[in-house]
């Protein structure tokens, strides 16, 4: 990861000298074009064919296989249409520096020469994937003691990578979060009683620099992107409850994702003034091109999403309706919205689920939610509820006989399903509260679901694994893992589309199937999710100046209906590994992210 564009360059003509030498001896780009797609299906022609096993005898089946997976990405992305479709052409680029055209190799950025390194390693068989040799047996007994050897190495290597990671149940975590209760209960001269009170906390929203730095310490980065948060209208608060996950003697690795969260940074609050002054449409999700009234979005068939609050309790830095949420004191609540949008729903017979979201419905009380949730429980044609919510992560304890009573007067087996959607993101977050809170809620008879967005600081190896573990001892089931994506203002958070294909197959795979209940998807703005285990929803079709991988990703209902596809240009798998390298990571761990499509 340290070497020069140069060096990187020599590697790859080492590595595929077959490859350099198409290009070196083309006269024209098309030449070379036709030179290379000859090359690359004389080779996949080998490997399909049924004398590949003796050809290749010296290679493992599944070294063949991610050769042929790297072939038809190579394929794809040397295509012209997928060229035209990307604006670019990443093998004009090769060409010319193999051809000498392209004098200072030097300005060629290296995530871009990384990515063709590695494919071409893999194509000739050097992907260096598999670390182990071996050695095939017909012994029983051997075949045995190999495969249990093998299953307990993978144990141990997910062991040893939760001992990196602590829940909000550790000891100094606890001790650390009992610390800012104190602090915080007497900044504000409360009592523990006040703390027990949801409405309380409500009311003492953190939500200005001054406040918060006399509660926590905060380092220089983080002051400064909560300042220029304040100064320029970004809407920016904490929950008393949240801040008391924070270490309170500045950010540590155990607290560095809820502070994330949370804190909006200078990076963030300058891409939002820019959308802001440049009038940049936020609607990134195109939510208005799917709500049929205000206050209702439908992407699928059954399903809608009811949104009668425009803000949360406290706000996440990298929500996707960052366009909508406003502070709470900004909000305009308007009950003819609502008694409008559950009329639509009243009278659109092809909806039978309701997800009751927003903002975060659970910001209003319970007199309100009982109204809300009644109209809607009382349209025959629905037949659940979701209630989206992440009051139990921020303020468990609006989680109250009310709201309870709310759950158990409307859940109907048999007839009318009520559950709860959360959303949490990091361990730590799980605590005494939490799990008091959710326990409250499974003893109504209610089910309890969990939505992460996998960002770059929940990326660790197995950090989204440990999590999945806890959530299920909370007796809380892993839903759906969100691909971060696509806007500018919250690029501090956004993974490869490979690392979470890597985590599902590589660390989610190791953990019982009880566990692992959750689907990684990657929305679709206006059409919804694309599932990323499913290969033939969507495809690699080229690769950036700057390293950055395009999709093509196909919509849910491509087998049903005809709609439109979606272009996506991802971030760049090696500006990730420098990252995770500046962040001590051992890079080593994540060597097989290349081989992701």
């Amino acid at each position: 990861m340290n070497e020069t564009s140069s060096s990187v360059l020599k590697r790859i003509w080492e590595t595929a000298p077959v490859f350099m030498n198409i290009l070196k001896n083309s006269v024209t780009l098309e030449d070379a074009r036709t030179g290379v797609l000859n090359f690359l299906n004389e080779k996949e022609d080998v490997l399909e064919n049924v004398h590949s096993e003796k050809v290749y005898q010296n290679f493992h089946v599944l070294e063949i296989e991610n050769a042929k997976e790297c072939i038809k990405a190579l394929k794809n992305i040397f295509r012209t249409k997928n060229e035209q479709i990307s604006e670019f052409s990443a093998l004009n680029l090769l060409y010319r520096m193999a051809v000498g055209e392209t004098k200072d190799i030097e300005k060629v950025n290296q995530a871009f020469l990384v990515e063709f390194l590695y494919l071409l390693k893999g194509v000739n068989f050097q992907s260096g994937i598999y670390d182990e040799i071996y050695t095939k047996t017909q012994d029983p007994e051997k075949k045995v003691k190999s495969r249990m050897h093998k299953l307990d190495v993978f144990a141990r290597q997910m062991r040893d990578g939760f001992e990196r990671f602590k829940t909000g149940m550790d000891d100094d975590v606890v001790e650390n979060r009992k610390i800012m209760k104190r602090r915080i209960l007497k900044y504000f001269n409360s009592s523990e009683e006040d703390w027990k009170n949801y409405k309380w906390h409500l009311s003492r929203v953190i939500k200005t620099t001054e406040n918060l730095v006399k509660l926590v310490d905060l380092s220089l980065d983080e002051f400064e992107g909560v300042e220029m948060a304040v100064k320029n209208g970004i809407p920016f608060q904490i929950t008393p409850y949240y801040l008391s996950l924070f270490n309170p003697s500045g950010r540590q690795d155990y607290d560095r994702t809820v502070r994330a969260q949370v804190l909006p940074t200078v990076f963030f609050c300058r891409k939002m003034i820019e959308n802001i002054e440049g009038s940049v449409d936020m609607d990134f999700m195109g939510e208005k091109h799917t709500s049929p009234i205000s206050g209702v979005t439908r992407r699928y068939p059954n399903i809608v999403i009811l949104k009668p609050f425009d803000s949360c309790p406290q706000i996440c830095v990298y929500c996707q309706r960052n366009w909508e949420i406003k502070n709470l004191g900004e909000v305009i609540f308007s009950h003819e919205k609502n008694e409008m949008a559950v009329k639509w729903i009243a009278d659109n017979p092809s909806v039978t689920e309701v997800l009751i979201t927003g903002g975060d419905p659970l910001t209003l009380p319970n007199s309100y939610l009982n109204r809300l949730v009644g109209q809607v429980a009382k349209i025959e044609h629905v037949e659940r509820i979701r209630i989206g919510t992440r009051t139990p992560v921020t303020i468990p304890f609006r989680i109250n006989d009310g709201f309870l009573e709310i759950l158990k007067k409307y859940h109907e087996p048999g007839k009318l399903e009520i559950c709860v959607v959360t959303h949490i993101e990091s361990p730590i977050e799980l605590t005494e509260d939490v799990l008091e809170a959710v326990t409250k809620i499974r003893k109504a008879g209610i089910g309890v679901y969990n939505q992460q967005v996998f960002t770059y600081y929940t990326s660790k190896k197995f950090e989204t694994a440990f999590l999945r573990k806890n959530l299920k001892l909370f007796g809380i089931d892993p839903y759906y893992t969100f691909n971060t994506k696509g806007k500018e203002e919250t690029g501090e958070f956004m993974v490869p589309i490979a690392r979470i294909q890597q985590e599902r197959k590589e660390e989610a795979r190791l953990l019982p199937g009880l566990v692992r209940t959750d689907e990684p998807v990657f929305n679709i703005p206006s059409l919804g999710k694309s599932h990323l285990r499913a290969g033939q929803d969507h495809e690699l079709i080229g690769i950036m100046p700057n390293g950055r991988r395009v999709f093509r990703f196909y919509p849910w209902e491509m087998k049903i209906s005809l709609a439109d596809d979606y272009i996506y240009t991802d971030v760049s798998i090696y500006d990730y590994m420098k990252r995770l390298q500046r962040d001590g990571e051992d890079v080593e761990d994540y060597k097989t992210i290349w081989y992701y499509f």
